[in-house]
């Protein structure tokens, strides 16, 4: 059924699809980032298709290809028990795709992480800020540039850190139980 639904979402976008596969049993599209709003809600409101599930969001960095990054979107259909996998490249110098995440709401969370991780920013997102690592954080750290000895800027604790023997002591021996009883 895979097979049937890239056909039917190659057949519906000719001009915006750059290429399709079914290596190792995934049929994915490559699709023009411009498309990919018009395409996602096909694929979700299509009657032969009924993706309901965005099963996953998620970017890769080919450093030494052009284009750089591509924003990869797992989509299922629970009803129809069928895959489809898209993937939209996105230029280097201009790290912007349109947001999906009114069109499945799973996908916030992890546009999110996108634009935290490689800084693939989503026009339209309600809440686009860093999930992963704090605000002051500099740079994307899944990035195959990012520097791995780069330092970071030191932020003062919003709380004194937990201290693992005073919290035991406090919630198992402080309740009833002893250090000794299991």
């Amino acid at each position: 059924m895979s097979k049937k639904a890239l056909k039917l979402v190659t057949k519906k976008f000719k001009k915006s699809i750059i290429d399709t596969h079914d290596r190792f049993g995934n049929h994915t599209a490559i699709v023009d980032k411009a498309a990919i709003r018009d395409i996602c809600l096909f694929c979700r409101d299509d009657e032969k298709l009924k993706f309901d599930l965005m099963a996953d969001l998620t970017a890769v960095d080919y450093l030494q290809r052009e284009p750089r990054f591509e924003v990869v979107y797992n989509l299922y259909s629970i009803e129809l028990k069928h895959r489809l996998r898209l993937r939209a490249p996105i230029a280097e110098g201009d790290e912007t795709i349109d947001t999906v995440c009114d069109i499945w709401r799973a996908a916030n969370w992890a546009e999110r992480e996108v634009w935290d991780m490689y800084g693939i920013k989503f026009e339209g997102h309600p809440d686009l800020r860093r999930i992963l690592m704090y605000e002051e954080f500099e740079g994307h750290p899944l990035r195959k540039d990012y520097p791995i000895q780069q330092s970071q800027p030191r932020m003062d604790l919003l709380r004194a850190e937990r201290d693992a023997v005073e919290e035991y002591k406090t919630y198992f021996v402080g309740r009833g139980r002893t250090a000794d009883s299991k």
